[in-house]
Protein backbone atom coordinates (compact mmCIF):
# COMPACT_ATOMS: atom_id res chain seq x y z
CA UNK A 1 0.00 0.00 0.00
CA UNK A 2 1.69 3.34 1.24
CA UNK A 3 3.85 4.29 3.79
CA UNK A 4 5.25 7.34 5.51
CA UNK A 5 8.51 8.68 5.87
CA UNK A 6 9.88 11.64 7.36
CA UNK A 7 12.67 14.00 5.84
CA UNK A 8 14.33 16.48 8.43
CA UNK A 9 16.54 19.89 6.33
CA UNK A 10 15.92 23.19 8.45
CA UNK A 11 12.37 23.07 8.45
CA UNK A 12 10.49 19.27 8.71
CA UNK A 13 9.19 17.88 5.51
CA UNK A 14 6.63 14.80 5.58
CA UNK A 15 6.75 12.75 2.23
CA UNK A 16 4.19 9.56 1.34
CA UNK A 17 6.27 6.91 -0.24
CA UNK A 18 4.48 4.70 -1.85
CA UNK A 19 4.84 1.93 -5.24
CA UNK A 20 5.30 4.03 -8.82
CA UNK A 21 5.55 7.23 -7.21
CA UNK A 22 7.28 9.32 -10.17
CA UNK A 23 9.66 12.13 -10.37
CA UNK A 24 8.46 15.38 -10.12
CA UNK A 25 10.17 15.70 -13.44
CA UNK A 26 8.25 12.82 -15.44
CA UNK A 27 4.97 14.34 -14.72
CA UNK A 28 5.63 17.89 -15.60
CA UNK A 29 7.28 16.19 -19.19
CA UNK A 30 3.45 14.49 -19.36
CA UNK A 31 2.32 15.00 -23.02
CA UNK A 32 -0.31 17.76 -23.97
CA UNK A 33 -3.92 17.01 -25.09
CA UNK A 34 -4.97 17.57 -28.73
CA UNK A 35 -7.37 19.90 -28.13
CA UNK A 36 -10.15 20.55 -30.87
CA UNK A 37 -12.48 23.68 -30.78
CA UNK A 38 -16.46 23.27 -31.15
CA UNK A 39 -17.59 26.47 -30.36
CA UNK A 40 -16.55 29.84 -29.07
CA UNK A 41 -13.01 30.17 -30.17
CA UNK A 42 -10.69 32.08 -28.56
CA UNK A 43 -13.04 33.05 -25.50
CA UNK A 44 -11.43 33.38 -22.03
CA UNK A 45 -14.10 30.96 -20.56
CA UNK A 46 -13.50 27.78 -21.57
CA UNK A 47 -15.25 24.48 -21.07
CA UNK A 48 -13.32 21.71 -22.06
CA UNK A 49 -14.68 17.57 -21.96
CA UNK A 50 -11.64 15.28 -21.55
CA UNK A 51 -8.79 14.04 -19.31
CA UNK A 52 -7.83 16.39 -17.19
CA UNK A 53 -4.37 15.84 -17.07
CA UNK A 54 -3.11 16.05 -20.36
CA UNK A 55 -5.22 19.15 -20.86
CA UNK A 56 -3.56 20.89 -17.64
CA UNK A 57 -0.63 20.84 -19.31
CA UNK A 58 -2.01 22.06 -22.88
CA UNK A 59 -3.15 24.89 -20.91
CA UNK A 60 0.45 25.73 -19.85
CA UNK A 61 2.29 24.56 -23.08
CA UNK A 62 -0.27 25.79 -25.80
CA UNK A 63 -2.20 28.22 -24.08
CA UNK A 64 0.23 30.02 -22.05
CA UNK A 65 -1.52 29.89 -18.58
CA UNK A 66 1.27 29.46 -16.36
CA UNK A 67 0.88 31.29 -13.68
CA UNK A 68 -2.15 32.69 -15.29
CA UNK A 69 -5.04 30.89 -12.59
CA UNK A 70 -5.98 32.82 -9.49
CA UNK A 71 -8.25 30.42 -7.51
CA UNK A 72 -8.32 26.29 -7.87
CA UNK A 73 -11.40 24.61 -6.60
CA UNK A 74 -11.33 20.76 -7.13
CA UNK A 75 -13.59 18.07 -5.77
CA UNK A 76 -12.12 14.73 -7.24
CA UNK A 77 -13.06 11.11 -6.58
CA UNK A 78 -12.84 9.83 -3.37
CA UNK A 79 -11.43 6.47 -3.88
CA UNK A 80 -14.88 5.12 -3.03
CA UNK A 81 -14.61 1.90 -5.41
CA UNK A 82 -17.97 2.40 -7.01
CA UNK A 83 -19.66 3.76 -9.86
CA UNK A 84 -21.91 7.15 -9.85
CA UNK A 85 -24.78 7.13 -12.08
CA UNK A 86 -27.61 8.93 -13.69
CA UNK A 87 -30.84 9.22 -14.80
CA UNK A 88 -33.42 10.91 -16.81
CA UNK A 89 -35.19 12.69 -14.03
CA UNK A 90 -32.38 12.09 -11.31
CA UNK A 91 -29.24 12.06 -10.33
CA UNK A 92 -28.33 10.66 -7.03
CA UNK A 93 -25.44 8.36 -5.20
CA UNK A 94 -28.17 6.21 -2.91
CA UNK A 95 -31.13 5.74 -4.70
CA UNK A 96 -30.53 4.59 -8.66
CA UNK A 97 -32.49 2.71 -11.16
CA UNK A 98 -31.65 -0.08 -13.42
CA UNK A 99 -31.45 2.45 -16.23
CA UNK A 100 -29.59 4.95 -14.83
CA UNK A 101 -26.25 5.54 -16.97
CA UNK A 102 -22.77 5.40 -15.48
CA UNK A 103 -21.97 9.32 -15.02
CA UNK A 104 -18.51 8.39 -13.71
CA UNK A 105 -16.81 5.98 -12.06
CA UNK A 106 -14.39 6.30 -9.08
CA UNK A 107 -12.58 3.24 -8.98
CA UNK A 108 -8.81 4.41 -8.22
CA UNK A 109 -7.57 3.05 -4.64
CA UNK A 110 -4.83 2.90 -2.57
CA UNK A 111 -1.46 4.24 -3.62
CA UNK A 112 -2.66 4.70 -7.44
CA UNK A 113 -5.30 7.16 -6.57
CA UNK A 114 -3.03 8.99 -4.36
CA UNK A 115 -0.91 9.09 -7.44
CA UNK A 116 -3.43 10.30 -9.95
CA UNK A 117 -3.85 13.33 -7.47
CA UNK A 118 -0.52 14.25 -6.83
CA UNK A 119 0.19 14.13 -11.34
CA UNK A 120 -2.78 16.75 -11.26
CA UNK A 121 -1.99 18.81 -8.12
CA UNK A 122 1.58 19.24 -9.17
CA UNK A 123 0.48 20.78 -13.11
CA UNK A 124 -1.88 22.45 -10.91
CA UNK A 125 0.58 24.33 -8.63
CA UNK A 126 2.59 25.11 -12.31
CA UNK A 127 -0.80 27.12 -13.53
CA UNK A 128 -1.67 29.14 -10.15
CA UNK A 129 -0.50 33.12 -9.72
CA UNK A 130 1.47 34.12 -7.13
CA UNK A 131 -1.44 35.23 -5.42
CA UNK A 132 -3.58 32.18 -6.27
CA UNK A 133 -5.48 29.51 -3.69
CA UNK A 134 -6.44 25.93 -4.22
CA UNK A 135 -9.15 24.01 -2.35
CA UNK A 136 -9.31 20.68 -2.77
CA UNK A 137 -12.88 18.89 -1.14
CA UNK A 138 -12.61 15.30 -0.37
CA UNK A 139 -13.57 12.72 1.71
CA UNK A 140 -12.92 12.07 5.45
CA UNK A 141 -11.43 9.01 4.98
CA UNK A 142 -8.61 9.44 2.41
CA UNK A 143 -8.14 13.41 2.92
CA UNK A 144 -5.39 12.88 5.39
CA UNK A 145 -2.94 10.66 2.80
CA UNK A 146 -3.80 13.78 0.58
CA UNK A 147 -2.93 16.17 3.09
CA UNK A 148 0.42 15.10 3.19
CA UNK A 149 0.20 14.81 -0.25
CA UNK A 150 -0.76 18.61 -0.80
CA UNK A 151 1.64 19.51 1.88
CA UNK A 152 4.72 18.15 -0.69
CA UNK A 153 3.80 19.83 -3.30
CA UNK A 154 2.55 23.34 -2.21
CA UNK A 155 4.52 23.06 0.97
CA UNK A 156 3.50 22.80 4.74
CA UNK A 157 4.10 26.68 4.95
CA UNK A 158 1.16 27.49 2.38
CA UNK A 159 -1.39 25.49 4.33
CA UNK A 160 -4.27 27.15 5.36
CA UNK A 161 -7.29 25.27 6.57
CA UNK A 162 -8.71 21.87 7.14
CA UNK A 163 -12.31 23.19 6.75
CA UNK A 164 -15.13 20.68 8.13
CA UNK A 165 -18.01 20.82 5.80
CA UNK A 166 -21.47 19.36 7.43
CA UNK A 167 -23.00 17.74 4.26
CA UNK A 168 -26.31 15.99 5.02
CA UNK A 169 -28.56 15.98 8.13
CA UNK A 170 -27.51 13.04 10.32
CA UNK A 171 -28.32 9.82 9.41
CA UNK A 172 -29.29 7.03 11.37
CA UNK A 173 -27.35 4.08 9.51
CA UNK A 174 -26.95 0.69 11.40
CA UNK A 175 -23.11 0.24 11.39
CA UNK A 176 -20.65 0.42 14.66
CA UNK A 177 -19.49 3.48 14.25
CA UNK A 178 -20.58 7.29 14.67
CA UNK A 179 -22.79 9.09 12.17
CA UNK A 180 -21.01 10.82 9.08
CA UNK A 181 -21.72 14.20 8.11
CA UNK A 182 -19.42 15.77 7.21
CA UNK A 183 -15.78 15.59 4.57
CA UNK A 184 -12.95 18.19 3.90
CA UNK A 185 -12.04 20.98 2.13
CA UNK A 186 -8.71 21.82 2.40
CA UNK A 187 -7.50 24.61 1.52
CA UNK A 188 -3.71 26.07 0.93
CA UNK A 189 -2.15 29.25 -1.69
CA UNK A 190 1.05 29.46 -4.02
CA UNK A 191 2.69 32.16 -1.57
CA UNK A 192 2.19 34.83 1.31
CA UNK A 193 0.66 37.08 -1.42
CA UNK A 194 -2.84 35.02 -1.84
CA UNK A 195 -6.01 37.10 -2.35
CA UNK A 196 -7.94 37.03 0.69
CA UNK A 197 -11.28 38.58 0.98
CA UNK A 198 -11.83 37.84 4.81
CA UNK A 199 -15.62 37.12 4.27
CA UNK A 200 -18.05 37.62 7.11
CA UNK A 201 -20.94 36.01 7.76
CA UNK A 202 -23.96 37.91 9.32
CA UNK A 203 -24.61 37.89 13.40
CA UNK A 204 -27.69 35.39 14.32
CA UNK A 205 -30.06 36.77 17.01
CA UNK A 206 -28.37 34.06 18.96
CA UNK A 207 -25.17 35.86 18.70
CA UNK A 208 -26.22 39.29 19.00
CA UNK A 209 -27.66 38.64 22.66
CA UNK A 210 -24.67 36.36 23.44
CA UNK A 211 -21.88 38.63 22.10
CA UNK A 212 -23.63 42.46 22.40
CA UNK A 213 -25.52 42.30 25.69
CA UNK A 214 -25.47 45.74 26.63
CA UNK A 215 -27.80 48.55 25.25
CA UNK A 216 -27.33 52.17 24.86
CA UNK A 217 -30.16 54.85 25.58
CA UNK A 218 -30.50 55.01 22.04
CA UNK A 219 -31.73 51.48 22.13
CA UNK A 220 -28.70 50.00 19.89
CA UNK A 221 -26.90 46.67 21.24
CA UNK A 222 -22.90 46.74 22.15
CA UNK A 223 -20.19 45.32 23.97
CA UNK A 224 -17.00 46.66 25.32
CA UNK A 225 -13.13 45.33 24.18
CA UNK A 226 -10.33 46.55 26.31
CA UNK A 227 -8.64 49.59 25.38
CA UNK A 228 -4.79 47.76 26.16
CA UNK A 229 -2.94 45.13 24.32
CA UNK A 230 -0.27 43.02 25.24
CA UNK A 231 3.22 44.16 25.28
CA UNK A 232 5.12 47.28 27.56
CA UNK A 233 5.90 50.57 25.91
CA UNK A 234 9.16 51.83 27.33
CA UNK A 235 9.08 55.15 25.69
CA UNK A 236 5.94 55.63 23.56
CA UNK A 237 2.96 57.24 24.55
CA UNK A 238 0.80 54.33 24.94
CA UNK A 239 2.58 53.52 27.90
CA UNK A 240 1.94 56.30 29.74
CA UNK A 241 -0.48 57.54 32.15
CA UNK A 242 -4.64 58.66 30.97
CA UNK A 243 -6.91 59.91 33.18
CA UNK A 244 -5.35 58.77 36.12
CA UNK A 245 -5.20 55.48 34.64
CA UNK A 246 -1.87 53.89 33.55
CA UNK A 247 -2.37 50.80 31.26
CA UNK A 248 -2.01 47.34 33.83
CA UNK A 249 1.15 45.74 33.84
CA UNK A 250 2.80 44.20 30.82
CA UNK A 251 0.60 45.81 28.64
CA UNK A 252 0.06 49.19 27.04
CA UNK A 253 -2.84 51.48 25.19
CA UNK A 254 -3.80 50.35 21.92
CA UNK A 255 -4.11 54.12 21.05
CA UNK A 256 -2.41 57.17 21.65
CA UNK A 257 -3.82 58.77 24.38
CA UNK A 258 -4.68 61.59 22.40
CA UNK A 259 -6.99 59.48 20.49
CA UNK A 260 -8.69 57.83 22.99
CA UNK A 261 -9.17 61.21 24.48
CA UNK A 262 -11.42 61.86 21.36
CA UNK A 263 -13.00 58.40 21.82
CA UNK A 264 -14.20 59.31 24.84
CA UNK A 265 -15.27 62.73 24.38
CA UNK A 266 -17.53 61.22 21.63
CA UNK A 267 -18.95 59.11 24.26
CA UNK A 268 -17.54 55.39 23.02
CA UNK A 269 -15.32 55.13 25.89
CA UNK A 270 -17.35 53.33 29.05
CA UNK A 271 -16.16 53.51 32.39
CA UNK A 272 -16.59 50.98 35.04
CA UNK A 273 -17.63 51.98 38.90
CA UNK A 274 -13.67 51.14 39.64
CA UNK A 275 -12.79 53.51 37.25
CA UNK A 276 -11.53 50.96 34.07
CA UNK A 277 -12.37 52.28 30.80
CA UNK A 278 -13.44 50.14 28.00
CA UNK A 279 -14.12 50.78 24.06
CA UNK A 280 -17.34 50.57 23.26
CA UNK A 281 -18.06 47.77 19.58
CA UNK A 282 -21.91 48.18 18.42
CA UNK A 283 -23.18 45.39 17.06
CA UNK A 284 -24.88 47.68 13.79
CA UNK A 285 -20.90 49.05 13.01
CA UNK A 286 -19.89 45.28 12.44
CA UNK A 287 -20.01 43.85 8.83
CA UNK A 288 -20.86 40.21 10.70
CA UNK A 289 -18.48 37.65 12.15
CA UNK A 290 -15.15 36.11 11.02
CA UNK A 291 -16.25 32.55 9.12
CA UNK A 292 -14.41 29.63 11.47
CA UNK A 293 -13.51 26.22 9.82
CA UNK A 294 -16.69 24.62 10.27
CA UNK A 295 -19.28 25.56 7.44
CA UNK A 296 -22.43 24.20 7.29
CA UNK A 297 -23.55 24.00 3.09
CA UNK A 298 -25.47 21.16 2.74
CA UNK A 299 -25.58 18.88 -0.69
CA UNK A 300 -28.90 19.84 -3.29
CA UNK A 301 -31.49 17.18 -2.12
CA UNK A 302 -31.79 16.89 -6.10
CA UNK A 303 -29.07 17.35 -7.51
CA UNK A 304 -28.69 17.25 -11.65
CA UNK A 305 -25.13 15.44 -11.34
CA UNK A 306 -24.09 12.67 -8.54
CA UNK A 307 -21.54 14.60 -7.49
CA UNK A 308 -23.10 17.72 -7.64
CA UNK A 309 -22.51 20.60 -4.33
CA UNK A 310 -24.12 23.41 -3.05
CA UNK A 311 -23.68 26.68 -5.26
CA UNK A 312 -23.37 28.75 -1.96
CA UNK A 313 -20.38 27.21 -0.99
CA UNK A 314 -18.47 27.77 -4.43
CA UNK A 315 -19.87 31.28 -4.03
CA UNK A 316 -18.28 31.89 -1.02
CA UNK A 317 -15.23 30.53 -1.78
CA UNK A 318 -14.68 32.57 -4.89
CA UNK A 319 -16.28 35.25 -2.73
CA UNK A 320 -13.52 35.06 -0.31
CA UNK A 321 -10.44 34.04 -2.83
CA UNK A 322 -10.46 35.97 -5.91
CA UNK A 323 -11.38 39.24 -7.04
CA UNK A 324 -13.18 40.25 -10.23
CA UNK A 325 -11.87 39.35 -13.56
CA UNK A 326 -9.58 36.91 -11.95
CA UNK A 327 -9.34 33.29 -13.47
CA UNK A 328 -11.02 30.54 -11.33
CA UNK A 329 -10.07 26.14 -12.34
CA UNK A 330 -11.72 23.21 -12.03
CA UNK A 331 -10.52 20.31 -13.65
CA UNK A 332 -13.55 17.83 -12.24
CA UNK A 333 -16.36 20.43 -12.75
CA UNK A 334 -18.97 18.05 -12.75
CA UNK A 335 -22.40 19.26 -12.70
CA UNK A 336 -20.17 23.16 -13.56
CA UNK A 337 -21.53 24.71 -10.06
CA UNK A 338 -18.07 25.96 -9.38
CA UNK A 339 -18.31 27.59 -13.09
CA UNK A 340 -21.61 29.09 -12.61
CA UNK A 341 -20.30 29.94 -9.46
CA UNK A 342 -17.44 32.31 -11.19
CA UNK A 343 -19.88 33.56 -13.92
CA UNK A 344 -22.48 35.22 -11.28
CA UNK A 345 -19.26 36.84 -9.21
CA UNK A 346 -17.86 38.27 -12.85
CA UNK A 347 -15.02 35.80 -12.76
CA UNK A 348 -13.43 34.32 -15.49
CA UNK A 349 -13.24 30.35 -15.65
CA UNK A 350 -12.73 27.30 -17.09
CA UNK A 351 -14.07 24.34 -16.67
CA UNK A 352 -13.02 20.21 -17.24
CA UNK A 353 -14.69 17.04 -17.37
CA UNK A 354 -14.05 13.37 -18.87
CA UNK A 355 -17.42 12.64 -18.08
CA UNK A 356 -19.62 13.29 -21.05
CA UNK A 357 -23.02 13.26 -18.78
CA UNK A 358 -21.48 16.04 -16.61
CA UNK A 359 -20.48 18.09 -19.32
CA UNK A 360 -23.42 17.88 -21.03
CA UNK A 361 -25.17 19.15 -17.14
CA UNK A 362 -22.39 21.46 -17.31
CA UNK A 363 -23.59 23.33 -20.70
CA UNK A 364 -26.99 23.41 -19.86
CA UNK A 365 -26.76 25.10 -16.92
CA UNK A 366 -24.21 27.68 -17.94
CA UNK A 367 -26.61 28.05 -21.49
CA UNK A 368 -29.56 28.82 -18.87
CA UNK A 369 -27.83 31.59 -17.19
CA UNK A 370 -29.16 35.09 -17.31
CA UNK A 371 -26.78 37.14 -18.49
CA UNK A 372 -26.54 40.71 -16.91
CA UNK A 373 -25.00 44.11 -17.75
CA UNK A 374 -21.24 43.06 -16.70
CA UNK A 375 -21.39 39.10 -17.42
CA UNK A 376 -22.61 37.63 -20.50
CA UNK A 377 -22.44 33.97 -20.53
CA UNK A 378 -20.25 32.83 -23.79
CA UNK A 379 -17.49 29.97 -23.39
CA UNK A 380 -15.28 28.32 -25.60
CA UNK A 381 -16.41 24.75 -25.93
CA UNK A 382 -13.51 22.29 -26.37
CA UNK A 383 -13.04 18.48 -26.89
CA UNK A 384 -10.02 16.53 -26.27
CA UNK A 385 -9.17 15.07 -29.52
CA UNK A 386 -8.36 10.88 -28.84
CA UNK A 387 -5.86 8.93 -30.83
CA UNK A 388 -8.68 7.07 -32.71
CA UNK A 389 -10.63 10.37 -33.52
CA UNK A 390 -6.76 11.96 -35.39
CA UNK A 391 -6.47 8.63 -37.12
CA UNK A 392 -10.59 8.99 -38.54
CA UNK A 393 -9.06 12.96 -39.34
CA UNK A 394 -6.43 11.87 -40.64
CA UNK A 395 -8.15 9.14 -43.02
CA UNK A 396 -10.72 11.86 -43.84
CA UNK A 397 -7.51 14.21 -45.10
CA UNK A 398 -6.55 11.81 -47.07
CA UNK A 399 -9.16 10.74 -48.88
CA UNK A 400 -10.33 14.40 -49.52
CA UNK A 401 -6.91 15.25 -50.76
CA UNK A 402 -6.66 12.28 -52.94
CA UNK A 403 -10.19 12.66 -54.33
CA UNK A 404 -8.79 16.25 -55.17
CA UNK A 405 -6.37 15.33 -56.93
CA UNK A 406 -8.11 12.88 -59.35
CA UNK A 407 -11.19 15.87 -59.93
CA UNK A 408 -7.99 17.95 -60.81
CA UNK A 409 -5.85 15.19 -63.28
CA UNK A 410 -9.54 14.72 -65.07
CA UNK A 411 -9.85 18.52 -65.21
CA UNK A 412 -6.69 18.32 -66.83
CA UNK A 413 -7.11 15.95 -69.17
CA UNK A 414 -10.47 17.23 -70.45
CA UNK A 415 -9.03 20.54 -71.24
CA UNK A 416 -6.39 18.84 -72.90
CA UNK A 417 -8.52 17.16 -75.23
CA UNK A 418 -10.42 19.85 -76.10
Amino acid sequence: MFSVSFSIKFKYNMLLQYQNKKPESEILATTKARLRTVSGKALKNKLIHGDNLPILKSLISDYNLAGKIDLIYIDPPFATNGHFKIGKDRANTISNSENDQIAYSDTLLGDSFLEFLRERLILLRQLMSDQGSIYLHIDYKIGHYVKLIMDEVFGIKNFKNDITRIKCNPKNFQRKAYGNTKDMILFYSKSENAVWNDPKIPFSEEDAERLFKKTDKNGRKYTTIPLHAPGETANGNTGREWHGVKPPKGRHWRSDPAILEKLDEQGLIEWSVSGVPRKKIFIDERDGKKMQDIWEFKDPQYPSYPTEKNINLLKFIVGASSNEDDLVLDCFCGSGTTLAAAQELNRNWIGIDKSEHAIKVAKKRLLAMPANLFSKVDFEFLKEITDTEERVDAYTTRTFVTVQNLYKQNYAKKNLSH
